[in-house]
């Protein structure tokens, strides 16, 4: 039985972070931040009383520090959970060993990812004997080799060591397992298997760093290996907290997609082919299922759209295709029950059919569960269907409350003007026996002197037909002035599209030079080192490029945003949050629609000064942000720029900062 150890006593942490200590004599350019030495103390005492912190710490805090330190100081085991896992790989091979060279702490880090991300022996074996049939391109042939090359030298299996194939070749999903078709204990290279081994690692390891996606599919499902992980566990950390609402909600509903069924269609042919070519019943009921399947998702016109349940039922193709669906796929799960027997395989199809099935029905059937709404959501090649939690706090406050641990929760945005009860709400923190405690550390940047907020005068509002047109008449003048070197931030993709439209054309009637790049061109790491290098580009993107982007020095100086980012009330689940918070009596608008769009904006935003001696102006072009009483509320709760609402300050702001 593994027990919690308990944390070391924690030495005089400002001696760590003085002038003359570790971590000025290992980081090279390390300066003295009494934020950051503020923020490693509140953390070590929170471990020490096994509590809870939230804590907000502008950009230039130097927060990854401020939690290292206390952490591998304390002892004991430390789960530490980051936003992606392009911050994950950060965290292992740079800032931690970096960081346990300086405090010459004997601690062992792990890294665990979910399984999509290593080689599988099993997968790997059946499409190399079956690469014909399988891979559509010579270009995947060629990859699925040096693929198996990687796999029989590799350590860890861990994709992201194999530059060569890129993140999306569609031979990974080839290559790789799921929580669906892995065989688990029965797989014959079960001993040899890269999760296993990753697993065994992280079980061992004094520190283990993950990803939020992991934590929560493991917390819910129970199957990325964290649920032996978290009982020895003495500290869990959560950098980029402020993403956890969106991804807990994904974990603590219910989603089966079209997606899913295609991928056993093709796993079920595959199986059969090897262990039960004499059954000429199977392919026809497989291809009949897949047929169904592909049918369902054309119910739906339209992709990247989301609709609520009530819409779906006054389509009856949806419903008559539906129904066909789950006859045609309980048609081939008793087929499959009569072979199972024959291999792992067959048996692991039979299961998946049977449970894709029940949860397509438990969709289906279920009259409005207490506490859920059931909505769809259409991508181009699939649709899926969704079952998510109102709310998140009851369901994630359970987690708080078994084995004594400290638990931190850290961002650069967590609050609205340095209130953090929407935060702490929406994630369980505020009540019980156990709240959280709060604290915010301000940046140590002279946002004064470094950067100027100018929202222009005369737009329209921002639902008006020709609002992008205009956005991009204001900014012109702006991005003339910046010599371009800016970010062009859209709250959606079809506004992003206009953007770079009207751009286009107006840089070619002024024959402008400015490099245009639009998010979808390429990868986002590829269109970042483009921007970097070109050194007077515009990049104009969506979602994508409003958080986890660092782009220092003068290639990056101006920050558009076209509108504040307020989700579309059509959305089906933040409708059905806003009704259920409406109807109890409180004003949704104020309570969970505007934080969350204070958050969004300060990522956004946060993406200008990135250092000390970085220089810009954000040029936020909604009118909201002066003409309703709330738009106080939102500029305060950005960092203390100077502000204009005119143009020639804007444009002076460039001229004097080169």
């Amino acid at each position: 039985m593994t027990t919690v150890s308990s944390p070391l006593p924690m030495p005089d942490l400002d001696s760590f972070f003085s002038a003359s200590g570790p971590l000025a004599r290992t980081v090279p350019g390390y300066s003295i931040r009494p934020q950051q030495q503020e923020m490693a103390q509140a953390i070590a005492e929170t471990i020490a009383a096994n509590a809870i912190l939230v804590a907000e710490a502008g950009t230039g805090t130097g927060k990854t520090f401020a939690y290292l330190v206390p952490a591998l100081l304390a002892g004991g085991k430390v789960i530490i959970s980051t936003g992606t896992k392009t911050l994950q790989d950060q965290l292992f091979s740079r800032d931690i060993p970096t960081v346990r060279a300086a405090l010459k702490a004997p601690v062992t880090v792990a890294l665990l990812k979910g399984r999509a991300n290593y080689v599988c022996h099993y997968h790997l074996e059946r499409t190399v004997q079956d690469g014909r049939a399988i891979l559509v391109s010579r270009e995947e042939v060629k990859y699925l080799k040096v693929i198996e090359r990687y796999a029989n030298s590799s350590k860890s299996g861990d994709k992201s060591g194999l530059s060569e194939v890129p993140e999306n070749a569609a031979v990974w999903s080839q290559v790789t397992s799921t929580r669906d078709n892995c065989l688990g204990s029965e797989c014959s290279h079960y001993k040899d298997c890269f999760v296993m081994e990753a697993r065994k690692r992280a079980l061992a390891a004094d520190v283990v760093v993950v990803n939020h996606h992991l934590f929560f599919a493991d917390v819910m499902l129970r199957d990325e290996g964290l649920a032996e992980l978290l009982p020895a566990c003495n500290t869990v950390i959560f950098d980029e907290a402020h993403q956890l609402p969106e991804t807990a909600s994904l974990f603590f509903g219910e989603s089966v997609s079209t997606s899913q069924l295609l991928e056993l269609a093709r796993d079920t042919e595959v199986e059969a082919l090897r262990g039960a070519k004499d059954f000429a019943a199977l392919p026809p009921a497989i291809a009949v299922m897949e047929k169904a399947a592909r049918d369902f998702r054309l119910t739906i016109e339209g992709e990247n759209t989301r609709r609520p349940l009530a819409a779906m039922m006054k389509n009856a193709r949806f419903g008559t295709a539906l129904d066909e669906l789950l006859q045609k796929l309980d048609a081939l799960a008793e087929m499959l029950e009569g072979q199972a027997e024959r291999s792992e395989g067959l048996e692991n199809c039979w299961q998946r059919a049977r449970e894709i099935g029940d949860a397509i029905k438990r969709w289906r059937d279920q009259a409005e569960a207490e506490g859920f709404v059931r909505w769809v959501e259409v991508f181009s090649q699939a649709l899926q269907l969704n079952a998510t939690p109102l709310s998140i706090a009851e369901i994630f406050n359970k987690q708080l409350t078994g084995s004594p641990r400290a638990w931190v929760f850290t961002s650069a945005t967590l609050s609205v003007k340095g209130d953090f009860s929407h935060y702490n709400t929406e994630m369980g923190l505020s009540g019980g026996s156990k709240a959280a405690r709060s604290a915010c550390w301000e940046s140590p940047f002279d946002f004064a002197k470094q950067a100027l907020l100018y929202v222009p005068t005369r737009l329209p509002e921002p639902n008006s037909p020709r609002y992008t047109e205009e956005v991009v008449k204001a900014a012109l003048p702006v991005l003339k002035a910046s010599q371009g070197r800016a970010f062009f931030l859209c709250t959606s993709l079809r506004a992003m599209q206009r953007a770079h439209e009207l751009l286009l054309e107006a840089f070619r009637q002024e024959q402008l030079g400015y490099p245009l790049l639009r998010q979808g061109q390429g990868s986002r790491s590829w269109m970042l080192e483009r921007f970097r290098k070109t050194r007077n580009a515009i990049l104009i993107g969506s979602q994508s490029f409003w958080e986890g982007v660092d782009v220092r020095g003068d290639a990056l100086s101006l920050v558009i945003i076209d509108k504040l980012p307020f989700a579309p009330p059509d959305d089906p689940v933040l409708a059905a949050r806003i009704d259920k918070i409406n109807k109890e009596g409180r004003n949704a608008f104020m309570e969970y629609q505007l934080p969350r769009a204070v958050i969004s904006l300060k990522q956004g935003a946060g993406r200008l000064i990135r250092d000390e001696t970085d220089r810009g102006v954000l040029m936020i072009c909604d009118p909201r942000l002066v003409t309703k009483p709330y738009g106080r509320k939102i500029w305060q709760s950005l960092p203390p720029m100077k502000r204009t609402r005119e143009l020639a300050e804007a444009e002076a702001f460039f001229k004097e900062n080169g």
